[in-house]
């Protein structure tokens, strides 16, 4: 089963053995990220680090200063942690070793514009803003991701991109000294605490027939058990046209971002976007209707657990990626990957994706070097 893997420019730039050691593994291709958030991130073979500190979300290659002129919203410069054109070399290198090379790009998650325009952030039901979940209904948002996603997915020698976050984020986040699970929010109290209420939001929500301030009301009213150590309330009449309007809001960015790429891309570059087939989802595998993102995208990356929902909806050429943690040390189980990958294989994935290369030990490439021979 062809086979990609998840690596970052600095896992590549600076360590000559890298392309090799990735190509060595059996792999057929690197989603390589261009545009990616603020992280933290281990570098366990690198001749020259050991730790990247990305400090802030930003574009991994110089951007374009015509395409944002003038523009209050717009990608930020890496630091020292991607100097240069870090993707560029990176997919250089990559491909020079036979490795196919597809950008990663993530999208509406990023805190420094959060920080630097608070007005685009998402605002919960309390009045909280979310500075790492841009609100993908504001125009000027909406515009911005379009755009980013277009230059960072479309660079000199990529075969195809990964959007990520290419929907609502929400409350779900991972986040420096976090300290927000001491009341347990299950997946409707995330959902409801994701919930925005930003002026477009508001004027969304008025479009579907329901009145803001009484869904904030009835939302802070529903949860309000929950901080008592209880179960969330009952559902009040507002569920269905709030995700309708949600649905349809994260649908059209989908669209328009997909078309875009499609637009400014040569022929045969293949769009994938990470996706959760429940659309009421948030995060960096958004919340989509199988049937739709796969009329929109040549296909999704999705976690290997949700293939099956994607795979009644695929036609016969649709790309079906199920992604496998095999960094042991965060969760994943390189140790068992043929295994999980031949049950992926027979509930319709047509592909696997592998998380992260970059990140993972000698222990874990040895066990997904073994697993790859094994599945021929």
């Amino acid at each position: 089963m062809r086979t990609g893997t998840f690596v970052y420019p600095w896992d590549v730039v600076g360590d000559p053995a890298a392309p090799g050691r990735l190509a060595d593994l059996g792999l057929a291709s690197v989603t390589l990220a261009s545009a990616y958030h603020s992280t933290r991130a281990l570098t366990p073979r690198h001749p020259g680090h050991r730790i990247v500190t990305a400090e802030h979300a930003a574009a991994l290659y110089p951007p374009d200063g015509a395409r944002w002129s003038g523009r209050a919203l717009r990608p930020y410069e890496a630091g020292e942690w991607a100097l240069g054109d870090a993707y560029g070399e990176a997919a250089q290198a990559l491909a020079d070793a036979g490795l196919e090379v597809h950008s990663w790009v993530v999208l509406a998650h990023n805190s420094r514009l959060g920080a630097d325009h608070p007005e685009t952030s998402v605002v919960n039901a309390y009045g909280d803003r979310y500075p790492w979940a841009p609100c993908i209904a504001r125009p000027e948002v909406r515009a911005y991701l379009v755009d980013l996603a277009v230059e960072a997915a479309v660079r000199p020698g990529a075969a195809g991109t990964e959007l990520e976050s290419c929907g609502w984020y929400g409350l779900a986040h991972l986040h420096a000294h976090d300290k927000t699970a001491g009341v347990a929010l299950g997946d409707r109290e995330q959902y409801l605490m994701s919930l925005c209420f930003c002026p477009s939001c508001r004027e969304g929500y008025g479009e579907e027939g329901v009145d803001p301030d009484a869904l904030a009301a009835a939302v802070r009213g529903t949860l309000e058990p929950v901080w008592a150590g209880g179960a969330s309330g009952p559902p009040a009449g507002f569920e269905a046209p709030v995700l309708a309007w949600r649905t349809r809001t994260a649908r059209t960015l989908q669209e328009a971002a997909v078309a875009a790429v499609r637009a400014a891309a040569p022929p045969g570059f293949r769009v994938l976007l990470h996706a959760d087939p429940l659309p009421h989802r948030c995060g960096a595998n958004v919340g989509t209707d199988p049937a739709h993102v796969l009329g929109v995208a040549d296909g999704v990356v999705t976690p290997a657990t949700s293939v099956a929902p994607f795979a009644r909806a695929a036609g016969p050429d649709t790309v079906l990626a199920a992604n496998f943690g095999v960094v042991t040390g965060m969760g994943g189980s390189p140790a068992t990957l043929a295994e999980d990958a031949k049950r992926a294989a027979a509930e319709g994935a047509t592909e696997l994706r592998l998380y992260h290369a970059g990140l993972a030990s000698d222990a874990d490439l040895a066990l997904v070097a073994e697993a790859l021979r094994a599945l021929g």
